[in-house]
This record gives C-alpha cells, sequence and structure tokens, in this order.
C-alpha cells in the first residue's frame, strides 16, 4: 500500500537537480508547512508549528520543479509518503518525504503563467492517435486560442503580477 497526501506550504530550499545512478532526472527540495491557529484573546492569528517535508520530483516533474520553484514560492505538493529514521554524526531522527506525483504553485498567494512542455515523440503519435479516433467529433468553435500564441502569452514559467504579461486583450476560450 502506499500513503498519498497533499501538502500546502513554502519552498524553503532552492530546488537542486541531480540525476539517480541511472540517470533518471531528480529535483529535491524542502518544503515547510507551518500550522496556525486563531487566539481569540489577541485576535491574530499565532503559528503553532512547522512541519518539514523533503520532497523529490523525478523525470519530467524534476525538471519543471527545477525550472519553475524558488525558495519562499508557496505549492502544493501530492505524492507518496515515506517515512525514515537517520542517524548522522550522533543525531538521530525521523525525515518525512513525500515523492511528488503533481507540484503547482498555490495560487491564493500569487498568479503564476503556465507554459506547456513540448512534446516527445511519442506523446506526438498519441496525439495522432487520439485526434484521428475523433475525427467524427465537431470541430472545435473558431476562435479557440492557438496553442502557439498561448505559448508565446505565457512564456514565463512563474512570474509575479507585475512582469506577468498583459493578458486583457488576448482573446481566449476558457477550456
Amino acid at each position: 500500500m502506499t500513503d498519498t497526501l497533499t501538502i500546502i506550504g513554502n519552498v524553503a530550499t532552492d530546488p537542486v537537480l541531480g540525476r539517480t545512478p541511472s540517470g533518471i532526472p531528480v529535483t529535491n527540495f524542502r518544503v515547510a508547512s507551518s500550522q496556525r491557529r486563531f487566539d481569540n484573546s489577541t485576535q491574530q492569528w499565532i503559528e503553532t508549528s512547522t512541519n518539514w517535508y523533503s520532497i523529490a520530483a523525478f523525470r519530467q516533474l524534476a525538471e519543471h520543479a527545477k525550472a519553475s520553484l524558488r525558495s519562499g514560492d508557496s505549492v502544493i505538493v501530492t505524492g507518496r509518503l515515506k517515512i525514515r529514521n537517520w542517524e548522522a554524526n550522533g543525531k538521530h531522527g525521523t525525515s518525512v518525504d513525500i515523492d511528488a506525483d503533481t507540484i503547482g504553485h498555490d495560487l491564493r498567494w500569487g498568479t503564476a503563467a503556465y507554459a506547456r512542455a513540448a512534446r516527445s515523440a511519442s506523446t506526438e503519435n498519441r496525439a495522432q492517435v487520439a485526434a484521428e479516433a475523433n475525427a467524427g467529433q465537431e470541430e472545435e468553435e473558431e476562435n479557440a486560442v492557438d496553442p502557439d500564441e498561448a505559448m508565446a502569452l505565457n512564456s514565463a514559467v512563474w512570474t509575479t503580477p507585475e512582469a506577468a504579461p498583459d493578458l486583457a486583450d488576448a482573446e481566449t476560450t476558457p477550456y
């Protein structure tokens, strides 16, 4: 059995991209998730504790995480939980690790501009087969966004609101 969980927190360390011995890309970083409660006597939020998680992302997710995340970013991570005991230099403890399945910015605290990654040849083939299978369905609306135009509008992977492209004049169709 696998324990899957979702955490919300802040990237605590800049992501580091490496490779496994077999050459698979892996990005590692830490996430801090602070627990808060409202204190009625002071009418303020109080941080009670912080949970720390070691995150590992593999393959394409690893490359996207390295390109997109910075220390301090608010994120949502879903993945498989791994709890392990460690000992080093006479100290010992427990580490809570997550092998990430999905990572995204928490849009409550900022904005993001999404840029779809280029497709690999095998993905292109699957897309072509799917398109042929759906050939009998209705054609898309004429005002649908061209993927190349969407990529140009969303060229930044992650940006602050001040640096975000002005999309007010862009013609878009919701998905």
